[in-house]
């Protein structure tokens, strides 16, 4: 049986070097978000489609403060 490969993090290209940014890796079946300044602290993980709608929405502007 072959091993999984650990998660590769990744954030914004428009992050700065402060690590002060959330990163996301694609897992088998969600997406994980953690906070660059904790990698090894909690995780969250989101179901693939809910991540993509979140991602879309905030495209849109959908999630802008008034």
């Amino acid at each position: 049986m072959s091993e999984i490969p650990p998660p590769v993090w990744r954030r914004s290209s428009r992050s700065t070097s402060g690590e002060n940014c959330v990163e996301v890796a694609v897992l088998p079946t969600d997406i994980g978000v953690r906070d660059s300044k904790d990698p090894k602290g909690p995780r969250l993980a989101f179901p693939s489609a809910t991540w993509r709608r979140f991602a879309q929405q905030v495209k849109t502007g959908d999630h802008d403060r008034p």
